[in-house]
């Protein structure tokens, strides 16, 4: 069981502060000794559209955020029109009193649909103020306060520049809702110092955060107390990006090539602050991280640095993953170890390059033409992140071949904490390295396992011979048919051995009962909110399992079809539009689910939303594919 959760939310004009918001309220709970796990949804252009943030509060890691929060903090008007519908019965708003006279045709990003959702439910052009007393009716506590006349008071008690007060416009908001939730000023104090340590914003800082809490307190609004530790555990404070990137510093990456793609770049920013690893025998271990011209040069730097013996890797989302197709085959044909993390975002083409998707399953697997094996991974949370990415590293080059490493964009803008990293979970395997001065380099020599011993370029002693065409042992060129399937069936044999030597936990990891009637399958980000459903289905006294594919490229028939067993009801949960792991589920084993639940809107899937989803299939009404839809989103 998972301790009670709290879901906050922040809402307004990208460029006012958001983020900075979120960071402020989500360290604030940590140095409480409370878990996060946050969320931020933005458009793809630079400022002014309206974004979001949702923050899950805990006394453990939360699962999931939330579809429906407890608490909005209103930045602006639109989001009271954005979010507050969404707002149920004892949740609580804090609204800007100069907010409430907006009119929705004063709104002109709010999209058509929206508009006419909303002109439906309310009066024809209503004004913020309709929905805030239309909240009220409906049980949502609504705190309405002037904070253009606060911030004026303010910096007259403070002999500042009313211009100058006026920017923590944010940060008094946010020290409202702690000071609601009993949140200790102390801990939202020192958040505050961690961000802005700048001694000549410390005044103005603390003194924002003392009058938010007075505020509270002078207007007697009503507080909720959230159970916080008696010690605060030591924890990190980080998205999958970040993650990413130390472990594959932890793993000994050598050389990471890139081409700027979102939501692929701050990986690759992060790592281009990073010049050498520090090695246990005290030693710096050179780290080169290299802008290049285009996502194809990206691919061939990374593989042919990987030819040299160091461990190399590229980053990139859908369209630049599309350009490495012919250097994937490539890589693919000469028994490269190539690492790709592929960020998955809203595609086709363009798509969505701000919002998330699970659309690049079946191309990750099929990706380039021909038959070559390449290891397909997907992570599911911000933690997991990080051994996968140490772990990317051992599969590449114990079975020598391209690993792609999935992530989705919902993972990237995911704020989490998580405990401290232990890399020695994650021993590094280099895989089988020949000696060198052989006097016949045989890179590709014929072997049972289909794995050869790897021979770095550069040895001396040694020819090489890596071109893209079939070839012998030694890397020549042949078009003997004999030779031919002799090295297709070497190639091939990897995912055999891949399937053998990995432990079933490697392959996939089961949740809840294992004996359950309802098994739900997930792969990839869903995995929080599919156990977070989980949760609330078990404590509703439904017995119900999740079965998460870590690895999912070569698909792990036996493991699969060993869960299936027992199972009368099955559910797959995905972030795309057509259930490409329901579809790869019915190739590999035959078994059709009962029942598809996805969500392509650009937004992740909820844990109270999906929960909503599956008490209809429990009761009998569920659909066979059921899309998860929200129009303030």
């Amino acid at each position: 069981m998972t301790s009670p959760t709290f879901h906050w939310r922040i809402g307004g004009a990208q460029g006012s502060g958001i983020d900075k918001a979120a960071q402020l309220f989500a360290r604030g709970c940590l140095q409480a000794g409370l878990a996060v796990l946050g969320q931020r949804e933005y458009h793809s252009n630079i400022a002014g559209r309206h974004s979001y943030f949702d923050l899950a509060l805990g006394q453990q890691t939360p699962l999931s955020v939330a579809e429906y929060p407890d608490l909005l903090l209103a930045m602006d008007g639109e989001t009271l029109f954005r979010h507050l519908p969404m707002m149920r019965p004892g949740s609580t708003v804090i609204a800007n009193r100069a907010s409430l006279a907006l009119g929705l045709d004063r709104l002109p990003y709010l999209d058509a649909p929206l508009r006419q959702h909303l002109e439906s439910i309310y009066l024809k052009q209503p004004s913020a103020q309709t929905l805030i007393d239309h909240a009220i009716g409906h049980g949502v506590d609504c705190l309405v306060l002037d904070m253009e006349a606060e911030l004026t008071a303010l910096a007259k008690d403070l002999q500042q520049p009313l211009r100058e007060v006026k920017r923590a416009y944010n940060s008094l908001l946010v020290s409202l809702g702690a000071a609601l939730l009993k949140l200790p000023e102390r801990a939202l104090q020192q958040a505050m110092a961690q961000l802005f340590p700048k001694p000549e914003h410390q005044q103005l800082n603390a003194a924002v955060i003392a009058h938010g809490y007075q505020l509270v307190e002078t207007h007697n609004w009503p507080t909720r107390t959230l159970p916080l530790p008696e010690q605060a555990p030591q924890r990190l404070l980080l998205d999958a990006t970040q993650s990413v990137a130390l472990g594959k510093l932890a793993a000994g990456i050598g050389l990471q090539s890139y081409y700027p793609i979102s939501p692929a770049t701050e990986e690759s920013r992060f790592l281009e602050t990073q010049r050498s690893i520090a090695c246990g025998d005290g030693s710096q271990l050179p780290v080169q991280t290299i802008q290049v011209e285009d996502e194809i040069s990206a691919a061939c730097l990374a593989a042919g640095a990987a030819l040299t013996g160091i461990r190399a890797a590229t980053a990139t989302s859908g369209p630049g993953f599309s350009l490495m197709a012919e250097t994937l085959g490539w890589a693919g044909m000469n028994e490269v170890p190539l690492v790709i993390t592929l960020y998955q975002r809203g595609g086709p083409s363009t798509g969505m390059p701000t919002r998330t998707e699970q659309g690049d399953l079946l191309f990750a697997i099929h990706a380039g033409h021909g038959e070559f094996p390449r290891l397909v991974m997907a992570s599911a949370s911000t933690e997991e992140a990080f051994y996968d990415a140490m772990a990317a590293f051992n599969y590449a080059e114990r079975f020598e071949l391209p690993v792609i490493h999935l992530l989705d964009k919902m993972l990237t803008t995911s704020l989490a904490s998580v405990t401290p990293f232990d890399s020695r979970r994650i021993p590094i395997e280099r895989g089988s390295i020949a000696p060198p001065g052989e006097d016949r380099a045989q890179p590709f020599r014929l072997s049972a396992s289909g794995v050869s011993p790897r021979l770095p370029l550069g040895q001396p002693g040694q020819a090489h011979w890596r071109t893209g065409v079939e070839h012998d042992e030694s890397g020549l060129v042949t078009e003997n048919p004999q030779l031919r399937e002799r090295m297709m069936e070497k190639r091939a044999a990897r995912l055999a051995l891949i399937l053998a030597e990995l432990p079933t936990h490697s392959l996939l990891q089961e949740y809840g009962d294992a004996d359950a009637p309802l098994l739900l399958f997930s792969w990839g980000s869903n995995l929080g909110a599919v156990r977070d459903a989980m949760v609330r289905l078990q404590q509703a006294g439904h017995r119900v399992r999740a079965l998460q594919l870590r690895i999912l490229w070569p698909f792990p028939v036996e493991a699969v079809n060993a869960a299936l067993a027992g199972a009368n009801t099955t559910v797959v949960v995905e972030g795309n539009q057509s259930g490409q792991l329901a579809t790869l589920l019915q190739a590999q084993t035959g078994h059709h689910p009962d029942h598809l639940i996805l969500k392509y809107s650009g937004r992740p899937i909820c844990g109270d939303a999906l929960t909503e989803a599956l008490e209809q299939i429990l009761l009998g009404h569920g659909e066979a594919t059921m899309v998860l839809r929200n129009p303030y989103e």
